[in-house]
Protein backbone atom coordinates (compact mmCIF):
# COMPACT_ATOMS: atom_id res chain seq x y z
CA UNK A 1 0.00 0.00 0.00
CA UNK A 2 2.98 2.30 0.43
CA UNK A 3 3.82 4.88 3.04
CA UNK A 4 1.11 7.27 4.16
CA UNK A 5 1.75 11.00 3.79
CA UNK A 6 -0.03 13.77 5.69
CA UNK A 7 -1.02 17.37 5.12
CA UNK A 8 -2.47 19.84 7.61
CA UNK A 9 -5.45 21.93 6.55
CA UNK A 10 -6.03 25.57 7.46
CA UNK A 11 -8.44 24.33 10.13
CA UNK A 12 -5.67 22.22 11.66
CA UNK A 13 -6.99 18.83 10.55
CA UNK A 14 -4.33 16.24 9.65
CA UNK A 15 -5.28 14.53 6.40
CA UNK A 16 -3.74 11.20 5.38
CA UNK A 17 -3.13 10.52 1.69
CA UNK A 18 -1.31 8.30 -0.78
CA UNK A 19 0.08 9.82 -3.95
CA UNK A 20 1.10 7.86 -7.05
CA UNK A 21 3.43 9.90 -9.32
CA UNK A 22 2.62 9.96 -13.01
CA UNK A 23 1.32 11.85 -16.01
CA UNK A 24 -0.92 14.89 -15.82
CA UNK A 25 -3.80 15.50 -15.54
CA UNK A 26 -3.83 13.33 -12.49
CA UNK A 27 -6.76 11.45 -10.97
CA UNK A 28 -8.06 12.18 -7.47
CA UNK A 29 -10.33 9.67 -5.70
CA UNK A 30 -12.94 10.92 -3.23
CA UNK A 31 -14.40 8.19 -1.06
CA UNK A 32 -17.82 7.77 0.48
CA UNK A 33 -19.44 8.24 3.88
CA UNK A 34 -17.39 6.35 6.51
CA UNK A 35 -15.16 4.89 3.76
CA UNK A 36 -11.40 5.22 3.57
CA UNK A 37 -8.60 5.20 1.01
CA UNK A 38 -7.99 1.50 1.62
CA UNK A 39 -11.32 0.59 0.02
CA UNK A 40 -11.60 -1.62 -3.05
CA UNK A 41 -12.34 1.16 -5.55
CA UNK A 42 -9.65 3.50 -4.22
CA UNK A 43 -6.95 0.82 -4.30
CA UNK A 44 -8.05 -0.45 -7.72
CA UNK A 45 -7.84 3.07 -9.16
CA UNK A 46 -4.35 3.53 -7.70
CA UNK A 47 -3.30 0.19 -9.23
CA UNK A 48 -4.70 1.29 -12.60
CA UNK A 49 -2.77 4.57 -12.33
CA UNK A 50 0.48 2.72 -11.68
CA UNK A 51 -0.11 0.42 -14.66
CA UNK A 52 -0.87 3.31 -17.00
CA UNK A 53 1.65 5.84 -15.66
CA UNK A 54 -1.05 8.26 -14.53
CA UNK A 55 -0.72 10.45 -11.45
CA UNK A 56 -3.22 9.53 -8.74
CA UNK A 57 -4.04 10.56 -5.18
CA UNK A 58 -6.42 9.03 -2.64
CA UNK A 59 -7.02 10.33 0.87
CA UNK A 60 -9.05 10.06 4.06
CA UNK A 61 -11.41 12.82 5.16
CA UNK A 62 -11.03 13.95 8.76
CA UNK A 63 -12.67 11.43 11.07
CA UNK A 64 -12.09 8.71 8.49
CA UNK A 65 -9.30 6.16 8.13
CA UNK A 66 -5.87 7.44 9.14
CA UNK A 67 -6.79 11.13 9.28
CA UNK A 68 -7.24 13.06 12.52
CA UNK A 69 -10.49 13.82 14.28
CA UNK A 70 -13.67 12.01 15.26
CA UNK A 71 -16.20 11.06 12.62
CA UNK A 72 -19.05 12.56 14.62
CA UNK A 73 -17.31 15.96 14.67
CA UNK A 74 -17.39 16.22 10.87
CA UNK A 75 -19.87 17.47 8.30
CA UNK A 76 -20.08 17.88 4.53
CA UNK A 77 -18.46 21.32 4.61
CA UNK A 78 -15.53 20.04 6.66
CA UNK A 79 -14.96 17.06 4.38
CA UNK A 80 -15.21 19.28 1.30
CA UNK A 81 -12.56 21.57 2.82
CA UNK A 82 -10.36 18.51 3.41
CA UNK A 83 -10.77 17.47 -0.23
CA UNK A 84 -10.05 21.01 -1.39
CA UNK A 85 -6.81 21.05 0.61
CA UNK A 86 -5.72 17.87 -1.15
CA UNK A 87 -6.69 19.27 -4.56
CA UNK A 88 -4.82 22.52 -3.91
CA UNK A 89 -1.72 20.51 -2.99
CA UNK A 90 -1.62 19.01 -6.49
CA UNK A 91 -0.23 20.61 -9.64
CA UNK A 92 -2.62 21.42 -12.45
CA UNK A 93 -6.23 20.37 -13.08
CA UNK A 94 -7.31 16.91 -11.92
CA UNK A 95 -9.91 14.35 -12.91
CA UNK A 96 -12.09 13.81 -9.85
CA UNK A 97 -13.50 10.34 -9.21
CA UNK A 98 -16.15 10.58 -6.51
CA UNK A 99 -17.92 7.62 -4.92
CA UNK A 100 -21.27 8.10 -3.15
CA UNK A 101 -20.71 11.04 -0.75
CA UNK A 102 -17.48 11.64 -2.66
CA UNK A 103 -19.61 12.34 -5.72
CA UNK A 104 -21.40 15.12 -3.83
CA UNK A 105 -18.10 16.55 -2.61
CA UNK A 106 -16.66 16.38 -6.13
CA UNK A 107 -19.66 18.37 -7.37
CA UNK A 108 -19.08 20.98 -4.65
CA UNK A 109 -15.43 21.30 -5.73
CA UNK A 110 -16.50 21.55 -9.36
CA UNK A 111 -18.88 24.37 -8.48
CA UNK A 112 -16.35 26.21 -6.32
CA UNK A 113 -13.20 25.86 -8.45
CA UNK A 114 -13.99 24.58 -11.97
CA UNK A 115 -10.62 25.80 -13.22
CA UNK A 116 -8.96 23.02 -11.17
CA UNK A 117 -11.17 20.26 -12.58
CA UNK A 118 -10.21 18.56 -15.86
CA UNK A 119 -13.01 16.02 -15.77
CA UNK A 120 -15.37 14.15 -13.45
CA UNK A 121 -16.44 10.56 -12.88
CA UNK A 122 -19.03 9.77 -10.21
CA UNK A 123 -19.91 6.32 -8.85
CA UNK A 124 -23.36 6.06 -7.24
CA UNK A 125 -23.17 9.78 -6.52
CA UNK A 126 -25.21 10.84 -3.48
CA UNK A 127 -25.68 14.61 -3.79
CA UNK A 128 -27.75 16.21 -1.01
CA UNK A 129 -28.16 12.86 0.80
CA UNK A 130 -28.18 14.37 4.29
CA UNK A 131 -31.40 16.18 3.37
CA UNK A 132 -33.05 13.99 0.75
CA UNK A 133 -32.22 10.60 2.26
CA UNK A 134 -31.29 10.91 5.94
CA UNK A 135 -33.54 13.75 7.08
CA UNK A 136 -36.36 12.81 4.71
CA UNK A 137 -36.19 9.21 5.91
CA UNK A 138 -36.39 9.96 9.64
CA UNK A 139 -39.64 9.48 11.46
CA UNK A 140 -40.97 11.98 14.00
CA UNK A 141 -39.31 10.22 16.95
CA UNK A 142 -35.91 10.17 15.25
CA UNK A 143 -36.15 13.85 14.35
CA UNK A 144 -37.13 14.69 17.91
CA UNK A 145 -34.19 12.68 19.26
CA UNK A 146 -31.83 14.44 16.88
CA UNK A 147 -33.02 17.84 18.04
CA UNK A 148 -33.03 16.94 21.74
CA UNK A 149 -29.81 14.92 21.94
CA UNK A 150 -27.76 16.33 19.05
CA UNK A 151 -27.50 12.92 17.43
CA UNK A 152 -29.45 9.82 16.47
CA UNK A 153 -28.44 6.27 15.50
CA UNK A 154 -29.62 5.08 12.09
CA UNK A 155 -29.37 1.44 10.99
CA UNK A 156 -26.67 0.56 8.46
CA UNK A 157 -26.24 -2.38 6.09
CA UNK A 158 -22.47 -2.06 6.56
CA UNK A 159 -22.13 -2.87 10.27
CA UNK A 160 -22.75 -0.74 13.35
CA UNK A 161 -25.48 1.91 13.19
CA UNK A 162 -24.51 5.30 11.81
CA UNK A 163 -24.41 8.06 14.43
CA UNK A 164 -25.94 11.03 12.64
CA UNK A 165 -25.41 14.41 14.26
CA UNK A 166 -27.62 17.47 14.22
CA UNK A 167 -24.67 19.42 12.81
CA UNK A 168 -24.29 17.01 9.89
CA UNK A 169 -27.92 17.53 8.90
CA UNK A 170 -28.11 21.29 9.46
CA UNK A 171 -24.73 22.13 7.93
CA UNK A 172 -25.54 19.90 4.96
CA UNK A 173 -28.31 22.31 4.00
CA UNK A 174 -25.66 24.90 3.14
CA UNK A 175 -23.99 22.46 0.74
CA UNK A 176 -26.91 21.32 -1.44
CA UNK A 177 -26.18 21.14 -5.19
CA UNK A 178 -29.52 20.06 -6.68
CA UNK A 179 -31.40 23.24 -5.73
CA UNK A 180 -29.39 25.76 -7.77
CA UNK A 181 -27.62 25.81 -11.14
CA UNK A 182 -24.81 23.28 -11.48
CA UNK A 183 -22.54 23.85 -14.47
CA UNK A 184 -19.99 21.15 -15.29
CA UNK A 185 -17.85 22.55 -18.15
CA UNK A 186 -15.68 19.44 -18.68
CA UNK A 187 -16.18 15.76 -19.59
CA UNK A 188 -18.44 14.04 -17.05
CA UNK A 189 -19.37 10.37 -16.68
CA UNK A 190 -21.95 9.28 -14.09
CA UNK A 191 -21.97 5.57 -13.14
CA UNK A 192 -24.91 4.01 -11.29
CA UNK A 193 -26.05 0.49 -10.39
CA UNK A 194 -29.69 -0.44 -10.95
CA UNK A 195 -29.81 -2.50 -7.72
CA UNK A 196 -28.32 0.16 -5.46
CA UNK A 197 -30.27 0.03 -2.19
CA UNK A 198 -28.62 3.19 -0.80
CA UNK A 199 -28.80 5.57 -3.78
CA UNK A 200 -31.73 4.93 -6.10
CA UNK A 201 -31.11 5.29 -9.82
CA UNK A 202 -33.63 8.16 -9.78
CA UNK A 203 -30.94 10.24 -8.04
CA UNK A 204 -28.58 9.69 -10.97
CA UNK A 205 -31.31 10.61 -13.43
CA UNK A 206 -32.12 13.74 -11.42
CA UNK A 207 -28.45 14.72 -11.38
CA UNK A 208 -28.10 14.21 -15.13
CA UNK A 209 -31.23 16.27 -15.76
CA UNK A 210 -30.21 19.03 -13.33
CA UNK A 211 -26.55 19.52 -14.25
CA UNK A 212 -25.54 21.48 -17.32
CA UNK A 213 -22.48 20.74 -19.41
CA UNK A 214 -21.25 20.04 -22.93
CA UNK A 215 -20.19 16.41 -22.39
CA UNK A 216 -22.18 14.41 -19.84
CA UNK A 217 -23.18 10.74 -19.93
CA UNK A 218 -24.92 8.41 -17.49
CA UNK A 219 -24.22 4.65 -17.51
CA UNK A 220 -26.61 2.35 -15.65
CA UNK A 221 -25.08 -1.03 -14.79
CA UNK A 222 -27.78 -3.67 -14.54
CA UNK A 223 -27.67 -5.54 -11.23
CA UNK A 224 -24.86 -3.52 -9.64
CA UNK A 225 -25.27 -2.52 -5.99
CA UNK A 226 -23.99 0.49 -4.08
CA UNK A 227 -20.52 -0.94 -3.56
CA UNK A 228 -19.95 -1.00 -7.35
CA UNK A 229 -16.79 -3.00 -6.63
CA UNK A 230 -16.99 -6.32 -8.49
CA UNK A 231 -14.53 -6.86 -11.38
CA UNK A 232 -17.02 -5.71 -14.00
CA UNK A 233 -17.80 -2.51 -12.13
CA UNK A 234 -14.11 -1.78 -11.52
CA UNK A 235 -13.51 -2.19 -15.24
CA UNK A 236 -16.34 0.28 -15.93
CA UNK A 237 -14.71 2.82 -13.62
CA UNK A 238 -11.36 2.43 -15.39
CA UNK A 239 -13.07 2.78 -18.78
CA UNK A 240 -14.94 5.92 -17.69
CA UNK A 241 -11.78 7.56 -16.34
CA UNK A 242 -9.89 6.63 -19.53
CA UNK A 243 -12.68 8.08 -21.69
CA UNK A 244 -12.72 11.33 -19.71
CA UNK A 245 -8.93 11.63 -20.05
CA UNK A 246 -9.13 10.98 -23.78
CA UNK A 247 -11.69 13.75 -24.22
CA UNK A 248 -9.76 16.43 -22.33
Amino acid sequence: MGETSFLTTQAGRRIAYHKTPGASPGVMFLGGFKSDMGGTKAVALADWARRTGRGCVRFDYSGHGESSGAFTDGCIGDWTADARAVLEMLEGPQVLVGSSMGGWIALLLARAMPERIAGLVTIAAAPDFTEDSMWAGMDADQRAALEANGQVALPSDYGSPYIITRRLIKEGRAQLVLRSPLHLPFPVRFLQGTCDADVDKSVALRLLDHAQGPDMRLTLEDGADHRFSDPGCLALIEAAVTEVLDRI
